[in-house]
């Protein structure tokens, strides 16, 4: 992981809390709803039980300006940032050697979102996840399966949802639940609409995005979600770490 780690900066707009509320009319608006609710649904389903039970300390992987910041405020929650030491929003710092300066065995999650697809090692990335994990600590994982090129400042990976599985049980965790968002014909529509946006002026964008974006959710709603776990946009993997 020679290359900064951070999560993917939204098109047009370098603030990264749109991933929370999206403009309506933003070309991602869909998508980031459709993620947000990905996020949280990992929450509610496995961070939730942690919390139940005690303190715990999460750790974002690649935090960037840690835009989920809001959606674990729970009071028994450390939430903490990883990443290079250029960012003033890191905790807890990545060296240049791509080691966190963190001992083993310290985290009850590693939240990960839209990092993967951007580090030149997403073994070793994975497998320092899995050190400072405690036994049976949780990873929160989101990446691409389909999408487009989006240097932030490399783009190196995609995924299948079979090839994201086994990647990420080599380095050392079970994967205990794996979750799509948005169907193939939804996302071809999102990848049509991206190959026409930056070849109109810029004032021009909405006639397209809205029009586009709803034709995004109606064409959603035909793939059904075991179908959209198979074959989607992005994942989401929850996996323990095996010690």
């Amino acid at each position: 992981m020679s290359q900064p780690i951070r999560a993917e900066a939204l098109p047009d707009n370098p603030d990264e809390h749109y991933r929370i509320k999206p403009p309506f009319g933003h070309p991602r608006w869909y998508y980031l709803k459709k993620l947000r609710q990905l996020v949280e649904w990992g929450r509610n389903q496995y961070v939730r039980q942690k919390t139940a039970q005690g303190p715990i300390k999460l750790a974002d992987y690649g935090c960037g300006t840690k835009p989920y910041v809001s959606l674990f405020s729970d009071k028994n929650i450390d939430y903490l940032g990883i990443d290079l030491a250029w960012n003033p929003h890191a905790d807890i710092i990545v060296g240049n050697d791509s080691v966190i300066q963190y001992p083993d065995n310290q985290l009850d999650v590693v939240l990960s979102t839209q990092v993967l697809e951007h580090v030149d090692d997403p073994e070793g990335y994975l497998r320092e996840a899995q050190r400072i994990l405690k036994p049976n600590g949780l990873l929160l994982l989101t990446t691409h399966g389909y999408w487009m090129y989006h240097p932030d400042p490399t783009d190196y990976w995609r995924w299948t949802s079979t090839g994201l599985r086994k990647i990420v049980e080599r380095n050392g965790f079970e994967v205990i639940a794996f979750r799509g968002i948005i169907g193939r014909a939804a996302m071809g529509l999102q990848l049509f609409q991206d190959g026409l946006l930056f070849k109109i002026p810029k004032f021009l964008r909405p006639l397209l995005t809205i029009p586009m974006q709803f034709l995004i959710v109606l064409f959603d709603k035909i793939s059904s979600q075991q179908a959209t776990d198979t074959d989607g946009c992005t994942y989401l993997v929850v996996a323990k770490a095996k010690k």
